[in-house]
């Protein structure tokens, strides 16, 4: 079919008004947040999709599936926009973006089962306030929380900045209902757990839209203690000696809702009226009072055991602060790629990865000097950096932070700038065993190295899509490796 033909048959799955073919809204799906300096400067490189499509319900997504199963069409399941890696960027000309917005009716809150369901669409911000008013919560929040739909949240594998108490959106989700290319609708009730087989959640949780498209989701919800929040903040004499800190916290069985420690560069930027040039580790407790005291006398005790390495304490109100204004907006967004346009500066790229305790340290100190002494741009970085922000029992993640001027066309910015830079931090953390992809999952960017971060067990990954999604119409490019799209990621030559 060609454009008018396919137009009009979508016309008879779904009402016309549900069917968006304006040019500029086009362009806006033509990519993520990826390439917001390109996209704002006009110069996106990728085809635009044939239409974006708003279905209101679970048979409605059904029925555009199937279409675009038996026509060969790719399809880009957009939920929230709030993708960083190039997961909603379009690589074929024949595309439509499902968009799971309209399906935002939060289905029901159970507190008494500890459990909240939502349709896709439902922006976690929006739940999250119904919960807070009966005195729970999601104990979810990335920054994009205003912004974030649950299906992007669960399609990309989310976490939140409390998930060193709460976890990421994978220890959240209880149940889902998700939809196949070829129709099928599967649903995974919600039980606390169960041994019948391998945990079938999975397949759709962070599948970043390549094997199947989520409708529903079930997850928990958690008792809310405003009144018990507890902050902490040191200025520290290196990195080093936050993820020190960080470890002893946590496999001394401590579960603070945050624990971080930022870099000099990283802290600039964040705690510029008090960082004094010094690395920054701070902490936040809540829950039950009991609990709570129990954490604070646990971090006290690590930061003791480190003390000669612990310049001074920050006032808890300075960092109480500071979360109060960690999230972003549309607008933070909007301003953001404003600043851009005029400045022509790249603020706060970033490539976020995680290993163990033992290697974590190494690979950030690995990806420093390289970028210091390979990077041929180097003049232009206005930042380099990182932070840890979520931690685990055996180790944690780094979240690598770079600025730039641009001093090139707008359309070689990626491949001047982000692209090296983001190889060597991923080069470097496969060598020592890492994962490159902490949160923000694959995309199309780091296809490259999908094979090498999972090794032999690729294997299992490349028999889920062929199983799935066997004619390839889901989100063409994203998770697997393909030649095709080698012109996207390489650039202008």
């Amino acid at each position: 079919m060609n454009k008018e033909q396919l137009l009009q048959e979508l016309k008879s799955i779904i009402p016309a008004e549900q069917i968006n073919t304006n040019d500029e809204a086009l362009y806006d799906a033509a990519a993520d947040r990826y390439k917001k300096y390109a996209k704002a400067k006009k110069v996106l490189d990728v085809p635009v999709p044939i239409a974006i499509v708003y279905p209101y319900s679970t048979e409605e997504v059904q029925s555009l599936l199937l279409f675009c199963n038996e026509h060969q069409i790719n399809v880009i399941p957009r939920s929230g926009k709030t993708a960083t890696e190039g997961g909603l960027e379009n690589w074929k000309d024949k595309t439509l973006v499902i968009d799971g917005s309209k399906m935002n009716q939060i289905i029901k809150i159970d507190p008494y089962n500890m459990q909240a369901t939502v349709q896709a669409g439902v922006v976690l911000q929006t739940l999250e306030d119904e919960l807070r008013k009966i005195g729970y919560t999601t104990g979810h929040s990335p920054q994009s929380k205003p912004v974030a739909q649950y299906g992007g949240l669960l399609a990309t594998r989310s976490i939140g900045q409390f998930s060193t108490l709460y976890g990421a959106i994978e220890d959240m989700v209880i149940g889902l209902e998700c939809v196949f290319p070829n129709g099928h609708i599967s649903r995974i009730k919600n039980v606390p757990r169960r041994a019948g087989g391998p945990d079938i959640r999975h397949i759709a949780i962070g599948n970043e839209g390549t094997l199947c498209y989520i409708t529903e989701v079930t997850v928990k919800i958690f008792k809310y203690y405003p009144e018990n929040h507890v902050f902490h903040g040191y200025l520290i004499k290196d990195v080093d000696t936050g993820i020190y800190i960080l470890r002893e916290v946590i496999a001394n069985g401590f579960r603070p809702s945050v624990a971080r420690v930022y870099s000099e560069e990283d802290a600039r930027q964040h705690f510029a009226h008090f960082y004094k040039d010094k690395c920054v580790l701070i902490f936040m407790s809540e829950g039950p009072q009991g609990i709570v005291k129990a954490t604070v006398e646990g971090i006290e005790e690590a930061v003791a055991k480190f003390k000669d390495n612990v310049i001074e304490k920050v006032e808890d109100r300075l960092i109480e602060n500071w979360f109060g204004h960690l999230n972003w907006t549309q607008q933070n967004i909007d301003n953001e790629i404003q600043g851009m346009i005029e400045h022509s500066k790249h603020d706060g790229f970033t490539t976020e990865v995680s290993a163990d305790w033992e290697n974590i340290i190494k690979i950030y100190h690995n990806v420093m000097n390289r970028v210091r002494n390979e990077f041929d741009r180097i003049e232009d970085i206005t930042m380099l950096g990182g932070h840890s922000s979520h931690s685990y029992i055996n180790g944690t993640n780094m979240y690598f932070v770079y600025n730039y001027n641009i001093n090139c066309a707008p359309e070689d910015e990626m491949r001047v700038y982000h692209h090296p830079i983001h190889s060597i931090i991923i080069e470097e953390t496969l060598k020592l065993g890492g994962s490159m992809c902490h949160h923000h999952g694959i995309g199309k960017y780091r296809t490259q190295w999908t094979q090498d971060e999972h090794g032999s067990a690729y294997y299992m990954l490349e028999k889920l899509k062929e199983a799935f999604d066997p004619n390839g119409i889901m989100n063409f490019g994203t998770i697997f490796p393909q030649a095709e799209g080698l012109k996207f990621i390489k650039g202008r030559d």
